[in-house]
């Protein structure tokens, strides 16, 4: 039997997803590539792309977020890539993250041409920290074992479009054993009128292996501007006594709706510390889950979130004990302003027979104008015995006690609150480990705070 006409499964598509049209998308765009798996893992993604509807604000995961303002009619993929990086993206973007001025490799993409560079040394370890696209075309047959291994391309509608027609992403592969002391950085740019930048994120960590990872994504800030989409997918394994520090900040410019799926999955005595800041967007919805497969398996997630405006964020984060003796602790902190709106929902999953979990999660926000709302929704779902499974959220103002005292001393209000937002913030600065990285998270919320 012949399957349905492509145009016509837009129809059926469109019917059932109301006031949202379809996407402008076609198969022609997706990527070629000359590996028969991985043109299967692209033409499956866009079948399940077509056949599955936009989520609906009927569904749990999405209630709290209305994407029926997203123009999907009128975005295409970007035509030609530039190569001049003097007005954009921020010099600051492109400055060392380590005090020493060392890094052992960078990637810059999207909007320009791929730059990636690598230290030669790791190369000769074995070490693999490319753009995707190159990695299809000259690591093909590593990357076809991993696609798809961790983000199914059916979880959602984003999801399989991304899996289908992402240009963009990276690909880190440290094999086993190989400890790299410099970090990696990349640097995703997105730019333009109706442009959509669709990337793809493998992060395969071997047993035994360390690394830092830390990657941005950026663009200009406008409210005025064209919508840009952003869709992604970030895949993450870290392997038997492995060790993986992932740091990642969203700046992306007030008309960027960004839209994520995001899994690590975690073997025995493996580590992963886990960073996210997200500051721009007019719309994010990311979905964040960690998978604790095997005994000895940890997590540390810090999240933090500063929407203004009429910004909105939505964090879906999900903590899975899959076996015993696996530890999982999670913190996001949100500072909101002006008329934004924050959403996180976190659940702690453990499963039948995962004794000795130790699950944490936590969800703290401060209210910094009378039109702000923040959706705090924990919770856990336990099906084993011998555990120790912990949440919290709450929703406060700036202490008045804490302000009168700056104030006391001479600091003007706007200087006084903009000390106590960056206090409230500190417990997760702390966590991230080069004093660069630091610098981008800080100016980030000073650039809020002077612009409120």
């Amino acid at each position: 039997m012949n399957s349905m006409p492509e145009q016509k499964k837009h129809s059926v598509n469109q019917a059932i997803e109301g006031a949202l049209p379809p996407f402008n998308f076609s198969s022609d765009m997706i990527p070629e590539n000359k590996d028969e798996r991985l043109r299967n893992y692209r033409q499956s993604a866009w079948t399940t792309y077509l056949e599955t509807p936009f989520p609906a604000h009927k569904d749990e995961a999405w209630r709290r977020t209305d994407i029926r303002e997203l123009h999907t009619h009128h975005f295409t993929l970007p035509l030609g890539r530039g190569k001049n990086l003097s007005q954009f993206p921020p010099e600051k973007c492109l400055a060392t993250i380590t005090e020493d001025d060392h890094r052992g490799g960078q990637i810059i993409s999207g909007v320009f041409e791929s730059l990636t560079e690598l230290d030669p040394a790791l190369a000769d370890l074995g070490v693999i920290f490319t753009d995707f696209r190159t990695a299809e075309l000259e690591h093909a047959h590593l990357l076809r074992e991993l696609l798809g291994q961790i983000v199914l391309v059916n979880e959602d509608k984003f999801t399989a479009l991304a899996a289908a027609l992402s240009q963009d992403g990276v690909l880190l592969y440290v094999p086993k054993d190989v400890v790299v002391q410099a970090p990696l950085h990349s640097l995703y740019c997105g730019a333009g009128d109706y442009n959509a930048f669709i990337n793809h994120l493998v992060i395969w960590v071997e047993e035994g292996a360390e690394v830092t990872f830390v990657h941005e994504s950026v663009s200009p800030h406008s409210e005025n501007s064209s919508q840009i989409f952003h869709n992604g997918i970030v895949e993450i394994h870290v392997g038997k006594r492995a060790r993986l520090n992932f740091i990642e900040l969203q700046s992306w410019g007030e008309n960027v709706w960004s839209f994520t799926r995001q899994r690590a999955r975690v073997l025995g005595d493996g580590k992963l510390e886990w960073i996210y800041g997200a500051m721009g967007t007019h719309l994010t919805k990311n979905f964040s889950d960690i998978d604790l497969m095997e005994p000895g398996a940890y997590c540390r997630m810090s999240g933090f979130y500063f929407p203004s405006g009429k910004q909105h964020f939505d964090h879906d984060t999900q903590q899975n004990h899959l076996a015993r003796d696996t530890t999982s602790d999670l913190l996001f902190k949100g500072a909101l302003l002006e008329k934004s709106h924050s959403v996180w929902q976190g659940m702690i999953y453990v499963a039948p027979g995962a004794d000795g979990t130790d699950g944490y999660q936590a969800n703290r926000n401060l209210i910094l104008s009378k039109g702000v709302q923040a959706d705090s929704i924990p919770g856990l779902e336990i099906l084993a015995d011998n555990v120790r499974c912990t949440h919290a959220a709450t929703v406060g103002k700036i202490d008045e006690n804490e302000l009168f005292y700056l104030l006391s001393r001479g600091i003007p209000k706007d200087e006084a609150e903009q000390l106590i937002v960056t206090g409230f913030f500190a417990e997760i600065m702390e966590r991230i480990p080069f004093e660069g990285v630091r610098y981008r998270f800080t100016d980030a919320i000073r650039e809020k705070m002077s612009g409120s």
